[in-house]
């Protein structure tokens, strides 16, 4: 599309909200999210938030502009939850150009911008062309705030209408950095709504490994550094330097994981499900649990060799009786679902991990760069497995709290859009 020509379909719908109002339309929201396609959690993100304006915000609709290298297989995985979906994908370039038709006509078409949920503003060169260049109202949901941050971000975030936070540090941050737009307050990931299911898989493959359904945990596990050096579709070079800590730290955390494995195995009846959230930790899980296990203990752990999407792990999740481990956006999901789950997390991870001190689960969060909390963890694991009353009663009461930031922070979404 031709500059000139993309500037006339702006300047066209510039009215779009009274134009709503006058024609009784349904609002209409340009979710700008989909991240990335190697981590069931950044996935996850996307069809949460969905979820989430389905349920509270049931008159708009939606159209997702999603990153590039969202594929075929997640889309579809997409599409079979929300059949409806309309996708788009492409920038909006400094010159105010879209680079596709379908692009230029989803901003057109949009009376809001929502950029969802992520380990920062991932998209933050879009949303600054919609700023400069569409000067409709934009809105941000469920991000991390880290202090790599610069001057433009701040500034741009507080053109915002809302701006919620994932973790009461990353607001805290921000107000500190001077961030100031008209709402700041925590929000909750919109991973924890994510409700696919891909039960036919799920179920067959528990059955191939003989794990029954409440009768086993699942344990995930990740190096400091993600080395998605190591996944061929990324095309990075190795990073010497990340490479390096993560081999001086990977046995230091993973140590106290591993021995809760073997204590649940040999103090309780359930077994244990070695499983990835992202397509690197296969052989994580490999080398540093399933291969130094004992011989006595190997027989009721199940490692999983190959990766999964999103509804696939989700619907093994809620069969199993737990989840621990070091990773953050399955134990999201299976607190979503009524699930338990305990978090491991460290400096690398950035402030996300303190979600579960905000949500109320504080007493499931060890800080593997605290050498206290190392000692901590088998304990809280055993109580898990063993505590089953006492662990769903924490997880409803987290669960009730996530669902009622839901609802109020949804409320402010839909305060921000056109009506009839």
């Amino acid at each position: 599309m031709e500059r000139r020509t993309f500037l006339q379909v702006l300047a066209a719908t510039a009215c779009s909200a009274s134009m709503a109002r006058a024609e009784g339309r349904a609002p209409r929201i340009l979710l700008r999210s989909s991240w990335q396609v190697v981590n069931i959690g950044d996935i996850a993100h996307t069809p949460g938030v969905l979820a989430l304006i389905e349920k509270h915000i049931p008159d708009a609709e939606v159209i997702l502009w999603a990153s590039s290298d969202l594929s075929e297989e997640v889309a579809a995985m997409e599409h079979r939850r929300f059949p409806k979906l309309r996708i788009v994908k492409g920038r909006i370039g400094s010159d105010g150009k879209a680079s596709n038709q379908e692009l230029a006509e989803a901003v057109s078409w949009a009376d809001f911008l929502l950029h969802g949920s992520g380990p920062s503003l991932v998209a933050a060169g879009d949303v600054a062309a919609w700023v400069k260049h569409v000067t409709k109202p934009f809105g941000v949901y469920g991000i991390t705030y880290g202090s790599f941050w610069d001057q433009d971000r701040k500034d741009l975030l507080s053109q915002a209408e809302f701006v919620y936070f994932r973790d009461s540090v990353s607001l805290e941050h921000a107000r500190e950095q001077g961030v100031n737009c008209p709402v700041m307050e925590f929000g909750p990931d919109g991973a924890f709504a994510c409700d696919l299911r891909d039960d036919e898989r799920a179920i067959r493959f528990l059955q191939e490994h003989k794990l029954e359904e409440g009768k086993f945990l699942c344990c995930l596990s990740r190096l400091r550094y993600s080395p998605y050096w190591t996944i061929p579709a990324k095309k990075r070079a190795i990073d010497p330097e990340r490479h390096a800590f993560n081999e001086k730290m990977k046995e230091h955390d993973h140590a106290a994981l591993r021995q809760a494995i073997i204590a649940v195995v040999r103090e309780t009846p359930l077994k244990v499900l070695l499983c990835p959230e992202d397509m690197t930790q296969m052989a994580v899980g490999k080398e540093m649990f399933y291969d130094q296990l004992p011989d006595d203990v190997k027989p009721k752990v199940v490692w999983r060799e190959k990766f999964w999407l999103t509804d696939e792990a989700l619907s093994t999740y809620i069969r199993s009786a737990g989840i621990f481990g070091s990773e953050m956006h399955s134990p999201i999901m299976a607190i979503g679902n009524n699930i338990p789950a305990i978090v491991c997390r460290f400096e690398q991870q950035t402030s996300k991990g303190f979600m579960w001190r905000d949500i109320g689960l504080g007493d499931w969060l060890f800080d593997l760069d605290q050498e206290a909390d190392h000692a901590r963890i088998v304990p809280a694991v055993l109580d898990l497995a063993t505590n089953r009353e006492a662990a769903m009663a924490r997880v409803e009461k987290a669960r009730a709290y996530v669902e009622k930031r839901q609802q109020e922070t949804m409320a402010k979404v839909s305060s921000c859009l056109p009506r009839s």
